[in-house]
């Protein structure tokens, strides 16, 4: 296979501090500067760069400090969120539940829409019935997000949606989104485990050689 390179195949990492040596595929220095223009200049909309300090703010003031419940929190005061949706697995209820209880204790609103909400068969959208082995009713995110559109959410936290079942919340939702859980079951929700673990299970399983 012919792999372009691109910052996934990078070992040095030095565009954080702007000097040593670069790859000769690095994309900063091959650059195409319409594409920089055009990205830097969505920064100047106020709304943007509302979110962009925000969040600069949060990594720098609470840099290894907080968990990422806290950072989201700080987020959400930073923004001026009142009001916080919370898009979640039906297998995380518990979970949600006590995120729904931090959150109003700080003040927020707090309005959640779970993935098998409007109980639609999934074989009523073409999903194959073999995949009712594990449900008979579909995860609808498309609901989900127009749900937490309908009631006005100024920020959005997924909570451990399906793999591109998360895609499609994303692609639907009005309010800017962010993730607190990346479902695993197998990894206890821990996803970066597979990959620090990658020398032994994926060599293993596919006969990777890492």
């Amino acid at each position: 296979m012919d792999i372009k390179r691109s910052c996934v195949d990078c070992g040095v990492g030095n565009c954080n501090w702007e000097e040593g040596s670069f790859p000769d595929f690095c994309l900063s220095t091959h650059m195409d500067q319409d594409v920089l223009a055009e990205a830097m200049e969505e920064y100047k909309k106020e709304d943007i760069k509302k979110v962009t300090v925000a969040a600069a703010e949060v990594e720098a003031d609470n840099y290894l400090k907080m968990t990422r419940l806290e950072e989201t929190i700080e987020f959400a005061k930073k923004i001026g969120a009142k009001k916080i949706g919370v898009a979640t697995c039906l297998g995380l209820l518990r979970e949600s539940r006590i995120l729904a209880k931090v959150l109003r204790s700080h003040g927020f609103e707090v309005y959640g829409a779970a993935c098998k909400c409007g109980t639609q068969r999934k074989v009523d959208v073409g999903i194959p019935e073999r995949c009712d082995k594990v449900g008979f009713n579909m995860c609808n995110p498309i609901l989900q997000a127009k749900l937490l559109n309908a009631a006005g959410t100024d920020l959005n936290v997924l909570m451990g949606l399906c793999v591109g079942h998360d895609s499609m919340f994303y692609k639907y939702s009005d309010a800017l989104v962010t993730t607190l859980v990346a479902k695993d079951r197998v990894m206890g929700h821990n996803t970066v485990a597979a990959l620090y673990q990658a020398d032994q299970y994926y060599k293993k399983v596919y006969g990777s050689e890492g």
